[in-house]
């Protein structure tokens, strides 16, 4: 099944800004990542299905993979009155579906490529529709009342395979084989990536190497010990 999407940004597209590619690697380069958050949709690769797709250096690392091994990416089909979150699969016929009224719907139109940065982002798993606690979700898109639509990812037939996931949905959606599959617990949902304390430890010497300082790591979780050199 097929559907013609939109050809451009509906009034109320949510915040999907595209910086140079410069910007997107810089997202996995050393402390400056931290420093500079990224909008509440990530950073996006506008496309269209009858567009090449970017080289992998760009795309970002896929976070999942096909039966047959092909990289599958995540991103947001855009539709007239609604966003989806959508699978991408540039060895398939039709590289953008969407999982939508039982069906694995084919997407002909406009959409966007989410590339998966970890320095940036993180898969944090949940069930029922939840956004785990503390935890900050990338927007994916919204339904045509409103509903917001979070990107997500779900075990079906032994491989992971990207989808959509709401409060309102109570689960996971994805496209998968012809057909809409729901996973009600034990997916994952696209979230922030929360730096650790060994994260937070990286930066600070890669700040205090400019500085001209050092850090010294004890192991205590509330415990940095940083001295400059005279």
């Amino acid at each position: 099944m097929e559907h013609n999407g939109a050809p451009g940004f509906p009034p109320t597209m949510p915040q999907m800004p595209q910086p140079h590619f410069d910007q997107l690697r810089a997202m996995s380069g050393g402390y400056q990542a931290s420093i500079q958050q990224p909008p509440s949709s990530g950073f996006r690769i506008p496309l269209h299905s009858s567009s090449a797709f970017p080289q992998q250096d760009h795309a970002g690392p896929p976070p999942c993979h096909d039966l047959d091994g092909s990289p599958v990416y995540i991103g947001s089909a855009i539709f007239d009155k609604s966003v989806h979150p959508c699978k991408i699969g540039p060895h398939l016929h039709v590289p953008c579906s969407v999982a939508y009224g039982g069906s694995e719907v084919g997407h002909k139109g406009r959409y966007d490529l989410l590339p998966f940065t970890p320095d940036t982002m993180e898969f944090v798993r949940t069930s029922q529709g939840h956004v785990p606690a503390g935890r900050r979700p990338i927007e994916g898109g919204y339904e045509e009342d409103g509903s917001p639509l979070y990107h997500a990812v779900a075990i079906v037939n032994g491989i992971r395979v990207p989808g959509k996931t709401g409060a309102h949905l109570g689960g996971c959606n994805v496209s998968f084989g012809g057909g809409e599959h729901t996973v009600r617990d034990n997916y994952e949902i696209l979230c922030v990536h929360v730096p650790s304390f060994e994260d937070d430890l990286t930066i600070c010497r890669q700040v205090l190497e400019v500085l001209g300082g050092s850090v010294y790591n004890e192991r205590i979780p509330i415990l940095k010990v940083i001295v400059y050199r005279t």
